[in-house]
């Protein structure tokens, strides 16, 4: 791309990638992707010619990261060409916009580029502001927004976006811009701030935004908690259980009981205004048009079946409806539940609706909070642009939605398997006394908690704290494990012993109490898989604790098979051997036990039938079979992941 710049061009792009960066770090401006930013320039081309160009945030890029490459060069003369009286369909626009990008590996430009030509000002930087949704977003908020701004804004009533944004915001332009204009406000959904450069659009943009946050004043302070400190979360994971039944498909859920959730579900004004919609459109595609007040999945199911029925004809397309259940709830016991399909998408549902409620609190010194009409929100939910991103979009990963409980995840073959089912879509609560097992993952999809499984109460506590987190529980993978010296029966002390079965036994027992009626409540089958040993066919000389530990830990997995087969929980085994890339193996130990056995180092690797070393990635992949659906008629079961032993076969 710079090759295809002037100095001043590129100076120009730079200061639209920092001013970007800039809106989109504050998430009252901009959330999870939302808002578009654009620059005219020139690009010189292939034969040489300077070339208008609109450089415009393409889409599925994020505002607060955002680099050069996350902008599509489009030849403005073209976008000019396209705006009234010229109509086009959604599709079409789509299109269009593709055929004009100077670089066919941009990203797909934002479907508000037409918005962008039609100013003459050379840079446009938009949001979905709160303070802004919170002034329009009321009775009269057209003329309070007047009010709040004169004639310095053109204000545009809510359409959707697209071709009929682009063609409203061009009508109105003509109609009330002047050479003083200094943005345009589209109701119920957001801000465009102009200006020659990005910098000038950024500090017009900050200083409306300011003019509407004075007006609006701040969110009461909160100071209590009334929401009760301990959730029931047995209640919880039922819940989630049949919302993730209504939409056909395990959904995550983040759980929140502050006092913001507190102020909403105590207030009968508050919680009311919760049922007009969302605060712009864009929102209902995590959200939903409305959230569940209480439990009653099935009237949220059957009333959003007739929100679909009412409203499936407004544009003369055929739709598919989308799953019926809720992605917001509010309950006066639980407090707030957000869901998705992974732990990431309940996570924006989350940050979107508290901005909403902070929006909805605003709105209601301003004479009260008054959203869209259904319809409106209907036609961004069922738009073609959404219709045709189902019909495209592929399988869900195999654990996508589910959520997995995985022991000794900050190492080894803990940590292995902790990265196998997240990349199978799974979220993952990893337990671990490690120092920073929190850390161990970035992914959203991953919660580390610092847990002693031989201590019953923080076994239950972190529990809890994991279906705070995800929801539920779905899978269980029993990883921690200690290996004690090698000892001799005849030295063995009884404080060894103890040890070796208090973790690789008793808190396993522990945890399998703690854990059933979870597991008995997951959408798809709860699933256990234990992290065994080849010592239980094949013990060894000098393993009698580790050996019969296993061993006892085998049994009780027989025993939960059989017991939990009813509830439609499996529970199977994997029996690994001379798996070295673990913590227990450092390369002194290795050498050493090499030369024990004259072989070399790679040689005592492969010491199995198979001639093959065995990886902690192997062994997690046996684990993701046996708890996907691979195994999904299998319990009970022993698999071996040692490459084939001769004392075993």
């Amino acid at each position: 791309m710079e090759n295809r710049l002037s100095p001043h061009a590129l100076e120009l792009l730079d200061d639209l990638v920092e001013s970007s960066r800039a809106l989109g770090a504050d998430p009252s401006l901009v959330l999870h992707g939302g808002g578009n930013t654009s620059v005219k320039a020139t690009w010189r081309d292939v034969t040489g010619d300077e070339l208008e160009v609109l450089f415009i945030k393409g889409s599925g890029h994020d505002l607060a990261t955002i680099g050069r490459d996350g902008f599509a060069p489009l030849r403005l003369e073209r976008l000019r060409q396209l705006l009234p009286p010229v109509k086009m369909g959604d599709v079409e626009l789509g299109n269009e916009l593709r055929a004009a990008s100077f670089d066919a590996s941009a990203p797909n430009p934002s479907v508000e580029t037409l918005v962008h030509a039609l100013v003459p000002h050379a840079a446009v930087l938009h949001s979905h502001a709160d303070a802004i949704l919170a002034v329009t977003n009321t009775e009269g908020g057209k003329a309070r927004t007047e009010a709040l701004y004169g004639d310095k804004v053109v204000i545009v009533d809510y359409v959707m976006p697209g071709p009929d944004l682009g063609e409203a915001c061009f009508a109105a332009w003509a109609e009330q811009a002047h050479e003083g204009t200094e943005g345009i406000v589209v109701l119920n959904h957001g801000l465009f701030a102009v200006g020659d450069t990005p910098s000038e659009a950024l500090a017009r943009h900050e200083e409306m935004i300011a003019e509407a946050r004075e007006l609006l004043g701040e969110v009461p302070e909160r100071t209590a908690h009334a929401m009760q400190d301990a959730v029931d979360v047995v209640a919880l994971a039922e819940l989630r259980a049949r919302i993730s039944a209504a939409a056909g498909k395990p959904l995550v859920a983040r759980h929140r009981a502050d006092a913001q959730v507190s102020a909403f579900l105590t207030d009968p004004v508050l919680r009311e205004s919760t049922q007009q919609g969302p605060m712009t459109p864009d929102h209902v595609l995590y959200t939903k048009r409305t959230p569940l007040r209480g439990r009653d999945v099935a009237g949220f199911a059957s009333a959003y079946r007739d929100y679909f029925a009412a409203h499936k004809d407004r544009r003369g397309v055929e739709l598919t409806m989308l799953d019926p259940a809720p992605r917001i709830v509010l309950d006066d016991e639980l407090g707030m539940l957000s869901f998705g399909r992974t732990a990431k998408e309940a996570g924006i549902a989350e940050d979107i609706y508290s901005h909403t409620l902070d929006t909805i609190e605003l709105a209601q010194g301003q004479g009260g909070y008054v959203a869209l009409p259904a319809g409106d929100i209907f036609d961004l939910e069922y738009w073609v642009m959404e219709q045709l991103k189902l019909q495209r979009a592929g399988k869900p990963r195999p654990l996508e939605g589910q959520v997995a409980v995985v022991t000794g995840a900050a190492s080894g073959i803990g940590r292995a398997c902790a990265q196998e089912l997240m990349a199978a879509g799974a979220a993952v609560a990893g337990w671990d006394l490690a120092d920073g097992t929190a850390d161990t993952f970035t992914d959203p999809a991953w919660l580390g908690l610092t847990v002693d499984v031989t201590d019953e109460e923080q076994v239950r506590t972190a529990l809890a704290g994991t279906v705070e987190r995800f929801g539920g529980v779905d899978i269980v993978v029993v990883s921690a494990g200690i290996f004690p010296q090698s000892q001799d029966i005849a030295d063995l002390t009884a404080d060894q012993w103890r040890k070796t079965m208090a973790v690789n036994v008793d808190a396993v027992a522990t945890l399998f109490t703690a854990v059933h009626p979870l597991l008995r409540l997951a959408p798809s089958g709860g699933r256990v898989a234990v992290v065994a040993s080849k010592n239980v066919p094949a013990p060894g000389k000098g393993a009698a604790a580790y050996s019969t530990s296993k061993a006892a830990l085998t049994q009780l997995c027989r025993v939960a098979a059989l017991e939990w087969a009813p509830d439609g929980i499996r529970v199977n085994l994997v029996h690994p051997d001379a798996v070295f890339d673990t913590g227990l193996w450092t390369p002194e130990l290795l050498a050493s036990r090499a030369e024990h056995y004259g072989m070399s180092v790679e040689d005592y690797k492969r010491r199995n039938l198979l001639r093959t070393e065995v990886t902690s990635a192997d062994v997690a992949r046996g684990v993701r079979a046996l708890v996907d659906e691979t195994f999904a008629r299998t319990t009970g079961a022993q698999v071996a992941v040692d490459g084939g032993s001769e004392r075993t076969v």
